[in-house]
């Protein structure tokens, strides 16, 4: 059989009591890069998504059961949020998915009550809090790569970076690792996947990406408190962007983060000789529980220079900085 058709043969029973769950209950679901997605937020969600705690691995699954089975179960301990299910392409569950409460407690509930449950007769699975890594790591990459070339590529190719940093590599002579942090775990699970198995060209045959361990960032850190300095940080990196780069940035960190799309106001308040202007400026995010504002002095030195767009991207950057550590 060609591929397509093998795959479609496959656990065709369980297929179609998923596609008849999903007509009578009328839920959701899609399906990108590998995995398969209900929520996120769900259907009437009100707020900013839940706080850190929240989510739950769920492993050990029988490859032939679905949402129709494991939504219902696991919304049975307390409000889901989201529920991911890692997918192969020939339709089964790659034995692993992830459940996001509303809250901690829902968790931590789930632990307590689905953790060794047995699903089937002998598939018991496995249920713990789940790490929520949002750091990847890029070894390998060569000794000439640009910390300017480095932010191209990655902001172009992913979604939901907050920070790029440049190291020289403590595991390969004369090339360079790089740490990226992303806004989610789903962010960071995406780009992986885009930088592990898509058309994104970093340079370096020996290039390898992973998620970033905790002994790698100590070591990272050790090494940058006996030499003093590393290329590149997050201030360094917002600081670089231009403002359409910068707005780019803060309206998909706040699309993914589900807090509304992020509204500026600004001001001339004040003039003063030789050509400098006080700018005041407002940045509201609906979600956030306060207003971004900052007061700014600009010398328009040039016709089309705008002292309200720069008085914009300061403050957006400062979104950005206290946005990265929520």
């Amino acid at each position: 059989l060609p591929p397509q058709a093998w795959a479609n043969s496959i656990n065709q029973a369980n297929k179609m009591a998923l596609r008849n769950w999903v007509r009578e209950t009328g839920i959701d679901l899609v399906q990108i890069n590998g995995q398969r997605r209900y929520g996120g937020p769900p259907p009437g969600w009100v707020g900013s998504p839940p706080p850190a705690g929240s989510e739950v691995f769920i492993g050990k699954l029988p490859q032939e059961m679905y949402e129709n089975t494991l939504i219902p179960l696991f919304q049975s301990v307390g409000k889901l949020y989201e529920f991911r299910l890692m997918m192969t392409f020939s339709g089964l569950n790659r034995g692993f998915a992830y459940a996001k409460y509303s809250n901690w407690q829902g968790a931590k509930e789930a632990i307590a009550t689905l953790n060794n449950l047995e699903v089937q007769e002998g598939y018991t699975i496995v249920v713990c809090k789940s790490l929520e890594k949002c750091e990847l790591s890029v070894d390998g990459l060569p000794a000439s790569v640009s910390q300017k070339y480095l932010e191209a590529v990655v902001l172009k190719a992913t979604e939901g970076v907050l920070s790029i940093t440049l190291h020289a590599s403590p595991y390969q002579k004369k090339a360079k690792l790089a740490v990226l942090k992303y806004s989610s775990h789903r962010a960071a699970a995406m780009a992986k996947k885009t930088l592990t198995e898509g058309n994104v060209r970093l340079c370096g045959e020996n290039m390898k990406v992973g998620w970033l361990k905790p002994e790698l960032k100590e070591k990272l850190r050790l090494c940058k408190e006996k030499h003093g300095k590393h290329l590149g940080s997050p201030k360094q990196l917002l600081m670089s962007l231009k403002l359409c780069d910068v707005l780019d940035c803060l309206n998909t960190l706040c699309r993914q983060k589900c807090l509304g799309t992020p509204r500026f106001f600004t001001k001339c308040v004040q003039v003063k000789p030789g050509g400098w202007l006080q700018y005041w400026c407002q940045l509201v995010i609906p979600a956030w529980p306060f207003p971004f504002s900052g007061l700014l002095w600009v010398q328009e030195d040039a016709p089309n220079t705008s002292g309200h767009e720069k008085a914009k991207s300061a403050v957006a950057r400062l979104a950005l900085r206290k946005l990265g550590e929520s």
